[in-house]
């Protein structure tokens, strides 16, 4: 999660964000940005430190466009996360989802005047983590949002939110971010090209993932997941040595590593192959582990080695025989 205390006096968006952060810019200048406004893309792409710029913009006494002063008052607040026209909603600590006490006590919010300045802002992030209660409980300040307040929703899986709640927000899918510009930026947090290569390509070209692979130091651990993982699906590793390695993993990092590394399977295959048994096979366990992650992100709680045991057993059975790859059979 992203941390909205102690921050730098400005607050920027990120390189390959520039085409999205110019039109948001356009808009707020304009007087048309929108009230309810659904920023949406992949994990660990940056959306999040988009919406912190454009909150803190919003929030700046002295801003005379691009982004906040950071020397005024306002900005001073909202760098320390003091500022009262400013909440960030997140899963609380230990919790999984955004819940409903957290979204009412928005809504009052919302209500009241800004007591610093003309606007007051909420970010929800992740909003796809509100449970159905909490989403319907923001319906209403989406429906008829108070004078002078901006509603950022961040959202990893657009279609884990409900129809009501897309509805009644402006879009913006996010620009994919470009590798290049990633590698400059991974640069200058490695100081390395060729290290931030290799944790780019760890990270699936997330850059985010990749610059927390670095300061965690966690690498090497995730490269030895994934070869498992690649053993796995070609036959070469078993299920409970997958298990030993994903000991110390949660569910998220489990699925979300299962699932990167078959729809890259799925995306190297050939037409023949996915229509094979075992390509049909991949497409189910593939739907299975999306169920699972929104159940997760709903805040179910399944039991971790019950999951890895399971799904490392079911992958090592259809399709452990290697046969997804070159020599596939029907």
């Amino acid at each position: 999660m992203m941390e909205h205390t102690g921050l730098q006096s400005v607050s920027a968006p990120l390189p390959w964000q520039a085409q999205d952060w110019s039109q948001l810019s356009q808009q707020l200048a304009n007087g048309k940005l929108p009230h309810a406004l659904l920023l949406a893309g992949n994990q660990y792409t940056g959306k999040a430190r988009l919406a912190m710029a454009l909150s803190r913009l919003l929030l700046c006494h002295q801003s005379s466009g691009g982004l906040n002063c950071g020397h005024c008052h306002a900005c001073q607040l909202s760098a320390s996360g003091s500022h009262g026209d400013f909440r960030w909603l997140q899963p609380e600590e230990k919790s999984r989802v955004i819940k409903i006490d957290q979204v009412r006590a928005v809504v009052e919010f919302t209500n009241k005047t800004a007591g610093l300045g003309q606007r007051k802002v909420v970010v929800l992030a992740p909003a796809d983590s509100m449970n159905v209660n909490a989403a319907n409980a923001l319906l209403k300040s989406l429906e008829e949002p108070a004078a002078d307040t901006y509603l950022l929703l961040v959202c990893h899986r657009l279609h884990s939110l409900p129809a009501t709640i897309r509805s009644r927000c402006q879009i913006l899918k996010l620009v994919a971010p470009d590798i290049q510009q990633c590698l400059a930026w991974l640069d200058q947090v490695t100081g390395d090209r060729a290290q931030s290569e290799h944790l780019l390509a760890l990270a699936d070209g997330r850059p985010l993932l990749a610059e927390q692979l670095f300061y965690d130091d966690a690498a090497d651990t995730l490269a030895r997941r994934r070869l498992a993982l690649q053993g796995l699906l070609t036959g070469q590793v078993s299920a409970p040595e997958v298990g030993a390695l994903f000991a110390e993993a949660s569910v998220e990092e489990f699925l979300a590593q299962l699932a990167a590394e078959l729809q890259g399977l799925l995306r190297r295959a050939q037409a023949k192959q996915l229509t094979s048994r075992q390509g049909r096979a991949a497409f189910t366990l593939s739907d299975e582990i999306v169920r699972l992650q929104r159940a997760v992100s709903a805040g179910a709680n399944p039991n971790r080695q019950l999951i890895i045991e399971a799904l490392s057993g079911k992958f090592e059975r259809e399709l452990g025989d290697g046969r997804l790859g070159d020599n596939i059979q029907s």
